[in-house]
């Protein structure tokens, strides 16, 4: 209070405190007289009279006296029990349909998966950060979202953003422009999870880089939870500087290959909904075969097929589909994934010929791209172990299963293994 404003306080010889809470009158027994004045006295330097002011019922002012007292006492004063706080609401800008419950889990994302569970349980304690790639449509957006809601049902007073790279570029533009920079190194630095979208177009805006470079130090000084997703490895983002690069490598890096048939065929049963009876099998298995590698691309597919059974009140047949969705893979754009294609791309991948696939040497730079042959044809192909077995080299399923279960255990474990089976993937889709 300046000099002047207690002065006229003072000359009156009355001191209103204004909007005060009745639940503090309560707590006085009803009493408004106060016979030790001792305290006004020392700070005003006179005795004053004291009104108190009650407010109307329901206003309750952004900050009062007794606000401090009630922190500080940890929710309670002199025994009471103080007022709860309102409920902290979700980040508007987590979408409400990606959650853990609504995401079909397959080989392709199962290690990606499991770490982002991990990373929600116990923000900023496991895998810090958490950097997931994949292709586009894949899940990594599902996934961060996920974390989101995650972190705030487990601990609803825990600051969460989400954001893409582009929104955080266009804010460090808009804040430098204003020259609001503190606002804008608050707002991210003192946040107790920050999920980043696409993190990849940061390549090349250097201001924006200087700035994400330092919010990470900040969070990451005091284990604030960081995750990033790309459409690729730390290592393969062009014009990524190496400080950058470096900090993404120091926690957990999990990548998000195309689904498999089975996790593609999984996924479209989740999305049926009520018109699912419209929908038979055949023509499900058929947009699972049609639509292979982005997710997004196969649940249009499917609101596709689904809106025109709706209207028509009617099953769908499989004809029907493939007209319906003629303009999103028209006949003849893509070869056909068999065996034989897999086993061709996976020689040429490790430099061997598809003679040795079908041979019965053992040596090991034969033996392992076999190996992921098997897998890859066990995953993308409806063959049977024993029709895997017998295309190479006339091999009995056992031998097929054994290696199949050797390259989806090792899968788990071993980033280099993962990064060659997408790169392989990816010359199967779009050759």
């Amino acid at each position: 209070m300046v000099a002047g404003a207690r002065g006229a306080a003072v000359s009156t010889g009355q001191a209103n405190l204004r909007h005060v809470a009745q639940e503090h009158l309560r707590r006085l027994g009803g009493r408004r007289d106060f016979p030790d004045r001792s305290a006004e006295q020392a700070v005003t330097g006179a005795e004053v009279d004291i009104d108190f002011v009650i407010a109307p019922s329901g206003h309750r002012p952004a900050h009062t006296l007794f606000d401090d007292d009630r922190r500080a006492d940890n929710g309670h004063e002199n025994g009471v029990e103080a007022v709860a706080e309102p409920t902290v609401v979700a980040p508007s800008e987590l979408n409400a349909r990606f959650r853990f419950s609504s995401f079909v889990v397959g080989h392709n994302s199962q290690f990606a998966h499991a770490a982002a569970k991990a990373v929600a349980e116990a923000p900023g304690d496991s895998y810090n950060p958490l950097f997931l790639y994949g292709g586009v449509g894949l899940g990594k957006t599902h996934l961060m979202h996920a974390i989101g809601h995650e972190v705030h049902d487990r601990f609803p007073r825990k600051r969460v953003v989400y954001l893409t790279s582009e929104q955080f570029t266009n804010e460090v533009i808009s804040s430098i422009a204003t020259a609001r920079m503190g606002e804008f190194r608050n707002k991210y630095r003192t946040v107790d999870v920050l999920l980043i979208d696409d993190v990849q177009f940061l390549a090349g805006k250097d201001r924006t880089k200087e700035e994400f470079f330092h919010t990470f130090n900040a969070l990451h000084e005091i284990n604030k939870q960081i995750v990033i997703s790309s459409d690729r490895p730390p290592k393969e983002i062009p014009t990524l500087e190496d400080r950058l690069r470096s900090r993404f490598e120091w926690g957990l890096i999990a990548d998000i290959q195309p689904p498999d048939f089975e996790t593609r065929l999984a996924i479209l049963h989740s999305k049926l909904g009520t018109n699912g009876s419209l929908i038979p099998e055949e023509v499900l298995s058929f947009i699972a075969h049609k639509v292979q590698r982005n997710i997004r691309e196969l649940e249009g597919a499917l609101t596709r097929v689904q809106a025109f059974a709706a209207v028509h009140q009617r099953q769908v047949d499989e004809d029907e589909a493939a007209r319906l969705l003629s303009d999103i893979m028209p006949a003849g754009t893509r070869k056909p994934i068999n065996v034989e294609r897999i086993q061709t791309l996976v020689a040429d991948y490790y430099n061997v010929t598809l003679e040795d696939m079908k041979s019965k040497r053992r040596d090991k730079h034969i033996v392992f791209p076999r190996q992921v042959a098997m897998f890859l044809v066990r995953e993308e192909t409806p063959s049977s172990l024993p029709a895997i077995g017998k295309a190479f080299g006339g091999r009995d399923h056992t031998t097929a299963l054994h290696s199949i279960e050797k390259i989806a255990n090792e899968l788990k474990e071993d980033e280099r293994l993962r990064y060659e089976v997408q790169a392989i993937r990816e010359k199967l889709y779009v050759q």
